[in-house]
């Protein structure tokens, strides 16, 4: 039996949510169009690409409760998505769309039945494994927007930028390192 159910998995892909846009705030609108090597998305094309890859888990669980996908085209799902990355906007505009879905599947994440996480999912023949949990499936959504903020963190560095999950760890280390320094300290006064 494990604690893990909607409410938890609509937390989680909140914080992975907020940490994405605080990388979309912080990167400059100038570097939107950066492109890391030839072939790879743009900042701009990967942060939409994060916003809107989630629907394709909101489809399949969320609003069409599909069981079976061996007839499913995600071909013309994943090429309306990339459509979409395509569409030139600011980035107030894509920080806003990140917002936007992010609270928008995350509620639906947290009114998600909890008996239905545990249902199969059917995948289209030679698929390995054959079939998902729908838990394990919605899991996905975090760990593909996880990947691409890696990309993302990356590209920070190349721009001059430290992460700002980096920049917590370090003032979190430093203020353990102060106490650490300090009980020292006040153990060689006694």
């Amino acid at each position: 039996m494990t604690c893990y159910g909607p409410k938890e998995l609509a937390a989680s892909f909140r914080t992975v949510r907020n940490n994405t846009i605080q990388i979309a705030e912080e990167i400059p609108e100038e570097h939107y169009g950066y492109r890391a090597a030839p072939g790879c998305r743009t900042v701009a094309e990967t942060l939409v690409h994060i916003a809107v890859a989630p629907r394709l888990q909101e489809h399949i669980h969320l609003t069409g409760h599909l069981t079976d996908l061996s007839g499913f085209d995600f071909f013309d799902f994943v090429g309306r998505m990339a459509g979409e990355e395509s569409v030139p906007r600011s980035k107030q505009q894509i920080v806003q769309l990140l917002r936007e879905e992010g609270d928008r599947i995350s509620g639906m994440l947290e009114n998600f039945p909890d008996s239905a996480l545990d249902e199969r999912v059917e995948f289209p023949q030679g698929m390995v494994p054959p079939s998902k949990s729908r838990f394990e499936m919605l899991m996905a959504a975090k760990e593909h927007e996880m990947h691409h903020r890696g990309q993302l963190m990356l590209i920070e560095r190349m721009l001059g930028i430290t992460p700002h999950l980096t920049r917590k760890m370090h003032e979190r280390a430093a203020a353990i390192q102060a106490r650490r320094a300090g009980v020292k300290t006040l153990s060689a006064q006694h």
